[in-house]
């Protein structure tokens, strides 16, 4: 006899207990298990489902960008700064170290060349590389006579003098009533300033034996130079010696010079002066000081100089 429950689809009793009873039904691949599918549905309620589409999103926060690509927006100018500030300083050291020095005259043992209160550009590197490479590669030439020169005082290393050149080496200086004789021929000298009519033996006929004695000799007189002088004696001339030079000052009456301490050595020379780039006047001794020999304020400071500036000596070349 033919069950009816066979074309009503009614499920059988014992089938629905056989797949209760067994989990996993290897006929249907894609069955799911009522636990699997409750587990599915508390992971799925545990992380929300978001979209790529920022706009479909609009409650979610937008994510800061990765400190990776913030790095070189934030430091991007902080370099740059630094390293114009270093190439600025490099640069400045390099030219006073090697092409330019800053120079004030505070003497009038060059006047009327350079007076008090001028203050020089001098240059470098004319005489201060010798050799080959110096003479075809930089702008050097020998020191001649009648430059103007810039040095390390010999007595004092420490401190810059200016002076001109009168004696190379090998030459023999003497001077006769204030007159400088270069080997036995009379220099000619257009710069040479004599402002005293007074007569000093030792500065005036330099360097006369007679008067290489005390009271002529005075304090002035470098001792060491007092026991060297007599070494570079020749027939009452002085012989410049090699590597050597005779200097003095143009202000001859109020100059200490190569008559008083002695030859400048050749490494000691630094270099020329080349231009006056500014020119104050010496303020009047009776005004009043600074308080406490403090500096004046800049404002004061700046109406000093357009008060006290010599405009007609600046930028003026040196020679």
């Amino acid at each position: 006899m033919t069950d009816p429950r066979e074309n009503t689809g009614i499920p059988d009793p014992a089938q629905s207990d056989q797949a209760q009873a067994d989990p996993t039904n290897a006929a249907d691949p894609g069955f799911q298990s009522q636990q699997e599918l409750q587990a599915n549905s508390t992971a799925n309620s545990e992380a929300p489902i978001t979209s790529a589409d920022p706009a479909a999103n609009p409650k979610t926060p937008p994510q800061a960008s990765s400190p990776a690509h913030q790095a070189p927006v934030m430091h991007y100018h902080e370099p740059q700064g630094l390293q114009f500030y270093l190439s600025v300083l490099v640069i400045v050291l390099y030219m006073t170290t090697f092409v330019v020095q800053a120079i004030r005259i505070p003497s009038e043992s060059m006047e009327t060349t350079l007076m008090v209160g001028d203050f020089l550009l001098a240059d470098k590197i004319h005489y201060s590389a010798e050799g080959w490479l110096g003479r075809h590669f930089l702008p050097y030439r020998e020191i001649r006579r009648g430059d103007i020169v810039v040095f390390h005082f010999p007595v004092d290393p420490k401190q810059y003098f200016v002076k001109r050149v009168v004696g190379l080496p090998g030459d023999h200086i003497k001077l006769l009533d204030k007159t400088v004789l270069v080997n036995g021929e009379r220099l000619r000298e257009d710069y040479a300033r004599h402002i005293l009519h007074d007569y000093n033996p030792y500065r005036d006929s330099f360097p006369d034996l007679t008067f290489l004695v005390p009271p002529y000799l005075t304090m002035d007189v470098d001792r060491q130079w007092r026991k060297q002088l007599f070494h570079y004696l020749d027939h009452g001339e002085v012989v410049v010696p090699a590597g050597n030079y005779f200097v003095m000052g143009d202000n001859r009456d109020r100059s200490l010079d190569s008559r008083y301490w002695g030859f400048v050595p050749r490494g000691n020379i630094t270099g020329r002066p080349l231009v006056i780039y500014l020119s104050v006047n010496q303020p009047d001794e009776t005004e009043p000081a600074a308080p406490n020999g403090k500096l004046i304020h800049s404002g004061q400071m700046l109406a000093h100089i357009m008060q006290f500036a010599r405009w007609d000596r600046m930028f003026r070349p040196v020679h």
